[in-house]
């Protein structure tokens, strides 16, 4: 039996209503699974930690080794591993061409490799991710600094993140690490601005322009709307026919 025209007007608004909040409130698709770098307290001439990330991309095998590149351009007079549970360090220095002077100290070698080994029947299995951090410095007075790294795993096979990303262009598909370096006066000033807008939410109930939010809020309103409209729609259909 089908349904008298108000109601299936219903149902095909309350289906494009459905599909397009769905579609509002469903999480951004998961990036690339690239090897990657970050720090909460990097600045150029100063110390800070580094974390890498690295999500196993097999399916069948796992992640057993991660060797990490300093290039020279990159060189530390300081640098430390933290020690992850199930996996040895291991490093290799370099000479420098020029050395660095650290407080007051020259140095003309520097930590140019570190290597994270899983111990045998351990790694980063299929599904899963590791970090491993690095602590040192001073970094070098630059923006960004890359760090080539070699992913190795338990069937034999490696993946090499060493490709550089060039600005203006598409990201390579292997692209190494890229850490990105705040000047000390540009951390100072964004601690700054991030207290100010802090206070500045509290004082407005801790509401935020969040586009995510607006989105859902207006695909709400439009479904309320339609649902209105149909229904307005059944009762004038209604008193017709009563008529």
């Amino acid at each position: 039996m089908s349904l008298p025209r108000p109601l299936t007007r219903l149902a095909v608004v309350l289906t494009a209503a459905g599909s397009a909040l769905a579609a509002t409130v469903v999480l951004p698709a998961t990036a690339s699974a690239h090897v990657t770098v970050s720090s909460a307290d990097a600045t150029a001439g100063g110390y800070g930690k580094l974390t890498f990330r690295v999500p196993n991309e097999s399916d069948t095998a796992s992640t057993v080794a991660l060797r990490i590149q300093i290039p020279e351009d990159a060189a530390m007079g300081s640098l430390r591993a933290q020690p992850v549970p199930g996996w040895t360090v291991t490093t290799t220095s370099a000479d420098l061409a020029e050395p660095l002077e650290v407080h007051g100290q020259e140095i003309s070698s520097y930590v140019s490799v570190v290597e994270f080994r899983a111990a045998a029947g351990g790694g980063i299995g299929p599904g899963q991710f590791q970090e491993f951090a690095l602590s040192g410095g001073p970094f070098p007075e630059a923006d960004q600094l890359s760090f080539p790294a070699v992913q190795s795993y338990s069937d034999g096979s490696e993946s090499a993140w060493i490709e550089p990303t060039v600005a203006g262009q598409e990201e390579p598909e292997r692209p190494a690490p890229v850490l990105s370096l705040a000047s000390a006066a540009g951390t100072a000033d964004h601690s700054a601005t991030e207290e100010a807008a802090s206070e500045e939410a509290g004082h407005e109930g801790g509401h935020a322009d969040d586009p995510g939010a607006l989105a859902l809020f207006f695909s709400i309103l439009a479904f309320l709307t339609a649902l209105a409209g149909v229904v307005l729609g059944v009762r004038a259909n209604r008193r017709t026919v009563s008529s």
